[in-house]
C-alpha cells in the first residue's frame, strides 16, 4: 500500500462499498463466477478487507443473514450487468452510476464506442478509488467521468456541468443505494432522475424487500451497514415507477438466482433474502 493510499481510508456509509468489493472479489475467485471483477480484490485489500475478513457473528442466525446479504450482492451485480448490456444494445451511450462506490464497470465491461460513463459519489470514496486505480494502472474501456457531489444536494447541475446530455437516452444505476435514504429522499432522487431522462432511457434499481429492515440486524453486513437501512420497497414498485413515467419489471432475488443457476433452496434463505431488482424503461 502506498503512502497516498494510507491517507484516504474508508469511513462512514461509503466504507460499506469496500465490503461490497470484497464480496465481488470472492465471486471472481469462483470456478463458475457470474461475473469477473479484477479490481475488486485491490479495493478490498486497500480498504483492509483482504485477505482477512470481518469476524462472523457467534450465532447461527446472524451468520446466515450475513451470507444472505453477500449472496444478494452477487445476484444484483449480475442483474445490473445484464441490464447495462441490454441498454447498450438498444443504443444508449450515456451511463450514470449513482453512489458509485467501488463499482468498476467502466473497467471490466465491454462498452460500445462512444459510451460515456459518469460516476457520482462524494469526494472521499472517489479519491480512495482513484488512488487504487492509479496503483493498479487500470484503464477504462469507455469515457469515464467522475462527479464529486452529494446526492442530497443539487447533483443534476453537477452532472450537467460534467457533460451529461439529458436530451440523449441514459441508463441510470442505483445499486444498494435507496435503502439508505428516507422515503422523501428516494422520491426526490427518482423525480430528479426522471427529469433528466428522455424517452428510451433505462433505470436499474435495487430496493430493500418488504420487512428486510426488521429481519436483518446491524451485524448483517461488514461495517454494520444494516443499522443504517431506513427505506424499503414500495408495496407496488411497478405502479410507483409508472407514476414517474417509467415502464418497470420487478424481479425477486429468488427468481433471478434460479435463472443464473444459483437457486435458493432452503426455507431459511427464502425468508431472509433481500429483494427488489427493478429494470425500467422511460416511456
Amino acid at each position: 500500500m502506498t503512502d497516498e493510499q494510507d491517507r484516504v481510508q474508508p469511513s462512514g456509509v461509503w466504507a460499506t462499498a469496500v465490503g461490497v468489493a470484497r464480496v465481488r472479489a470472492l465471486e471472481t475467485e469462483r470456478e463458475d463466477p457470474l461475473f469477473r471483477d479484477p479490481l475488486a480484490q485491490a479495493f478490498a485489500a486497500t480498504g483492509g478487507l483482504w485477505p482477512s475478513s470481518p469476524p462472523l457473528p457467534d450465532d447461527e442466525a446472524s451468520r446466515r443473514r450475513r451470507l444472505a446479504v453477500s449472496f444478494s450482492i452477487v445476484i444484483r451485480t449480475k442483474f445490473l450487468d445484464d441490464l447495462l448490456q441490454r441498454a447498450s444494445a438498444s443504443g444508449v451511450r450515456q451511463v450514470v452510476l449513482l453512489g458509485a462506490g467501488m463499482d468498476s464497470r467502466a473497467f471490466r465491461m465491454d462498452w460500445p464506442e462512444g459510451t460515456r460513463l459518469f460516476e457520482i459519489d462524494t469526494a472521499a470514496p472517489l479519491d480512495f478509488k482513484a488512488s487504487v486505480l492509479r496503483h493498479e494502472r487500470a484503464v477504462a474501456r469507455c469515457e469515464r467521468i467522475t462527479v464529486a457531489t452529494d446526492l442530497r444536494e443539487n447533483w443534476p447541475d453537477a452532472l450537467a456541468a460534467a457533460g451529461h446530455d439529458p436530451a440523449a437516452p441514459t441508463v441510470w444505476i442505483a445499486e444498494g443505494l435507496l435503502i439508505y435514504l428516507p422515503e422523501d429522499a428516494v422520491e426526490l432522487l427518482l423525480a430528479r432522475i426522471s427529469a433528466q431522462s428522455t424517452s428510451g432511457s433505462w433505470l436499474g434499481l435495487t430496493l430493500g424487500s418488504r420487512g428486510v429492515i426488521e429481519r436483518f440486524g446491524s451485524d448483517a453486513v461488514p461495517g454494520s451497514a444494516a443499522s443504517m437501512w431506513v427505506s424499503e420497497m414500495p408495496g407496488d414498485p411497478v405502479g410507483w415507477l409508472a407514476g414517474h413515467g417509467w415502464k418497470a419489471d420487478c424481479h425477486t432475488l429468488r427468481e433471478r438466482a434460479a435463472a443464473y443457476g444459483r437457486p435458493i433452496s432452503t426455507p431459511a434463505q427464502r425468508e431472509e433474502q433481500p429483494g427488489g431488482l427493478i429494470a425500467a424503461v422511460r416511456r
